[in-house]
């Protein structure tokens, strides 16, 4: 199932911008919520390149293009509108956000939820770039058990290489960290690279090899060749967080050195009212089950906010100008009795209840 290209309806209460897993997980809870939702996907998912999704519960190994298709049948199960269009330009207005779409559409929504991930930064590195997601890799947790006790390799990006080194340690004892005229290593971290007997190599990469489609190793510029099962790459990784700088939001430095990324409050919510965040676009380190469990607290905190909206609207006509209340006071002024428009105007004065009673009854009754 892909997303539907119908004619798109120019308000809802939401507009999720990204269909990963964040996205979709929160127009799934908004539609059970009731909420009218549209999702905007440019269709460029971080993981494409993957052979399957690790980590999330009941859903092991699946492919992460049947993952979406699933999640989007779900999410369509409780009214979302689905639109495959890339977002432009995001600004507000009296109804809340205008989303321009590259076609020129547009939608408004009451809320705006943006889920649209990161983008991976690779060094420019010959050969590298054909191996992301097959050879070349980048989490333990998403790929170690896959290469486990194979000889692996990491490339020096980074201040988090050595980390990444010693994560990948545990899923094998062959590991070689290529310094890549990128990392220098402390004396304390030789010592701790040589006490888990983890092979150092100094010297830029030159290129990532490969035959048939396979990876087989790494040549640096000297021209020494060294035979790998697989690389693991620390990319620099930004959010697609642009949109909102017309808001007042910008990418932020990662205190990691990672990358960038939108800082989020509590619950996805924002430095911009009614603006929310979900997913790799606040949260670099993010697995899809995380991204997907970000985006259900992000539709539930938005569901939420809406309602105290709503709230303050049905209160602000209770007290208005014809509520209740103002009727009784008018009642009173006019005919010496104090009513509020229920009862058969067969009480007088005298039998009137108080206000307090009717309070009282109020409440037995709730």
């Amino acid at each position: 199932m892909s997303p539907t290209d119908r004619t798109l309806q120019e308000r809802h209460d939401v507009v999720v911008i990204g269909g990963g897993p964040a996205g979709l997980s929160a127009a799934v809870t908004l539609g059970r919520a009731l909420r009218s939702v549209v999702v905007l996907d440019a269709g460029q998912p971080r993981n494409a390149p993957a052979q399957g999704v690790h980590g999330f519960l009941a859903c092991e190994g699946i492919s992460p293009a049947a993952l979406l298709d699933a999640g989007r049948a779900d999410a369509e199960s409780y009214g979302a509108e689905f639109v495959r269009a890339e977002a432009v330009r995001v600004q507000r207005v009296a109804e809340g956000f205008a989303v321009v779409l590259a076609d020129g559409r547009g939608v408004v929504g009451r809320r705006l939820l943006l889920a649209t991930g990161l983008a991976d930064g690779l060094p420019a590195i010959p050969g590298l770039r054909e191996q992301w997601g097959v050879g070349v890799v980048h989490c333990p947790y998403c790929h170690g058990y896959e290469i486990r006790g194979q000889h692996i390799g990491v490339l020096g990006t980074g201040p988090m290489s050595i980390h990444q080194t010693l994560l990948f340690r545990q899923w094998s004892e062959h590991v070689t960290l290529f310094l890549n005229d990128t990392v220098a290593p402390t004396d304390e971290e030789w010592d701790t690279l040589a006490a888990r007997s983890i092979r150092v190599v100094d010297g830029a990469v030159a290129s990532v090899d490969q035959a048939d489609g396979v990876l087989t190793g790494v040549t640096v510029r000297d021209g020494t060749t060294f035979g790998l099962d697989a690389l693991a790459v620390g990319t620099r990784m930004e959010a697609r967080g642009d949109l909102l700088a017309p808001l007042g939001l910008a990418p932020q430095d990662h205190p990691s050195g990672m990358g960038h990324s939108i800082v989020p409050g509590p619950m996805g919510s924002t430095a911009v009212p009614g603006v929310y965040v979900a997913g790799n676009v606040s949260n670099l380190s993010a697995q899809v089950v995380v991204a997907a469990a970000e985006g259900t607290m992000a539709g539930a905190a938005i569901n939420a906010d809406l309602v105290a909206e709503e709230t303050a609207w049905a209160l602000d006509g209770y007290r208005g100008p014809f509520s209740a209340s103002s009727e009784s006071g008018v009642s009173e002024r006019v005919l010496g009795v104090r009513r509020h428009g229920l009862d058969d105007g067969q009480v007088t004065g005298a039998s009137a209840p108080s206000d307090s009673t009717r309070r009282e009854e109020v409440r037995s009754v709730g």
